[in-house]
């Protein structure tokens, strides 16, 4: 294990998409989100994934500088096609488009399909929020991500279908709910399994439905399991309807050969209320009564959905962020497949 600061970290995973194929400013924007999900604690989704992506674009799954392509323009209902680009462009490019017709709408919804991964879905709530906007979020992976059982069931049929509510506070961190329907991401199952840990008891399952908490068993052909039984399960369900079915880029199916995220989100302008200083007053007036319950551990606060992150991310930005020596050999090897010497990567990262 090593911590790396998030400048060189975003320097390093910046060369290797410039390398790959990527122009400038899109290999900075792929550097900075990975790093960014890294910086906030969902490593699953950050520079574990930087071997993964250009493996994508040497297989000639994912293409640099595509655009995401408006083929349905209803106003406030919006239908966009990635071409197969690089989420973090996609996923920019319809977020922005999206906060400019709900600001013009007051609400808009904006469906995205055949896109590169489009990594940590919190990424898209924060930067509506960021134009003061309230947003849901859904997303599906068409079949590549093939790895959760429904209830009941013991085999891969659903998708890990993330979900993401976002309400920005003023003058306060958003209130960011960004959650797998999975009892995990499967990125943080690979996380596991390159730091050679254990994960919980009721997450995985064996390729024989059996319980287990060995990471690799799942890589060998088991299965996630649903959060919160039933409840999770439907949750799963409508996620991947409303963004699977809705876009048009298909809900979970068997026999997918390429990775297709499909998301819908959904802004809404609530500066628009017609008495929006009482919204505000009440979401501080709510959240200060949550947070001021007498914690059961005296040693851990009650906390607001998306308060761990924030702090997460202060910290890291401080200390550094940890990266684990399987992952950084998995960026050396990908550094290495576009011709890159392993001397100039580590060159960049101080030790």
């Amino acid at each position: 294990m090593r911590l790396i600061g998030a400048g060189p970290l975003t320097q390093v995973v910046e060369r290797i998409f410039a390398a790959g194929g990527c122009g400038a400013e899109e290999a900075g924007r792929i550097a900075r989100h990975l790093v960014d999900s890294n910086l906030c604690g969902h490593d699953s989704h950050g520079v574990v994934r930087t071997r993964r992506y250009i493996d994508f674009l040497r297989a000639g799954t994912v293409f640099p500088g595509r655009s995401a392509d408006l083929v349905f323009d209803g106003g406030s209902l919006l239908v966009v096609d990635g071409q197969f680009g690089f989420g973090q462009t996609i996923g920019e490019q319809a977020t922005d488009l999206l906060a400019e017709r709900a600001k013009a709408h007051g609400i808009a919804l904006v469906t995205i399909r055949r896109s590169g991964h489009l990594g940590r879905l919190g990424d898209w709530a924060e930067r509506l929020a960021g134009h003061g906007l309230v947003s849901l979020h859904f997303l599906n992976t068409t079949g590549l991500g093939l790895m959760v059982t429904p209830f009941g069931g013991s085999d891969r049929r659903l998708s890990p279908s993330p979900m993401a509510v976002c309400v920005p506070v003023e003058g306060r961190d958003p209130i960011l709910l960004d959650i797998t329907t999975a009892m995990t991401a499967e990125g943080k199952l690979l996380v596991a399994k390159n730091k050679g840990e254990p994960v919980g008891p009721g997450i995985i399952v064996d390729k024989a439905g059996q319980p287990t908490t060995d990471p690799a068993d799942f890589y060998a052909g088991g299965a996630i399991l649903p959060f919160g039984g039933h409840r999770g399960a439907g949750l799963n369900i409508l996620t991947d309807i409303l963004s699977g079915a809705l876009s048009g880029g298909g809900c979970t199916a068997p026999g997918v050969t390429v990775l297709e995220n499909t998301m819908t989100s959904i802004a809404i302008d609530v500066n628009r209320l017609p008495d929006h200083a009482a919204y505000t007053t009440e979401i501080l007036r709510f959240c200060d009564w949550v947070k001021g319950s007498p914690p059961a551990d005296p040693a851990a606060p009650v906390l607001l959905p998306g308060e761990v992150e924030a702090a997460t991310r202060r910290r890291r930005a401080a200390e550094g962020i940890p990266v684990d020596d399987a992952t950084w050999g998995d960026i050396r090897a990908a550094a290495a497949s576009v011709g890159l010497p392993e001397s100039e990567i580590e060159a960049m990262v101080p030790a």
